[in-house]
């Protein structure tokens, strides 16, 4: 994260995690992902945080919640730099790949680690050269 992140996060770090937590959920609205698999995708908030956060009703987000998100949206980006239609960025989540040894990226990131989600944002940012 750069120093101006952190300065706009400290800034006001209730207005960062709606921002955060809103554009989470339109990608994820986007990619047609369970609500189950959203919670692994946060790290794993309690149901009452998930569905709090879901209704706009958050202070502030943890270093690790605000990192997967920062993932989850440089991975939105880079399928919407790769691929030539919004569609089709959004298919590919979902579709096995031989690089995630047969699995889609989806269910890879799913796995639940933070290294997880670097993994698919690294491979992405790879193939956009």
């Amino acid at each position: 994260m750069s120093e101006l992140e952190s300065t706009v996060l400290s800034q006001n770090p209730s207005k960062a995690a709606q921002v955060a937590l809103s554009v989470f959920f339109n990608i994820m609205d986007e990619w047609k992902v369970k609500n189950q698999d959203k919670v692994i995708l946060l790290g794993k908030p309690s149901s009452t945080t998930f569905y709090n956060w879901k209704k706009g009703q958050v202070s502030s987000l943890s270093v690790d919640t605000m990192e997967r998100i920062s993932y989850i949206m440089g991975i939105y980006k880079a399928l919407g730099v790769l691929f030539p239609t919004r569609e089709q960025a959004d298919a590919w989540i979902k579709k096995p790949s031989s690089d995630f040894n047969g699995e889609s990226a989806l269910s890879y990131m799913l796995k639940g680690s933070l290294l997880n989600l670097s993994d698919v944002r690294r491979y992405l940012d790879a193939q956009r050269g």
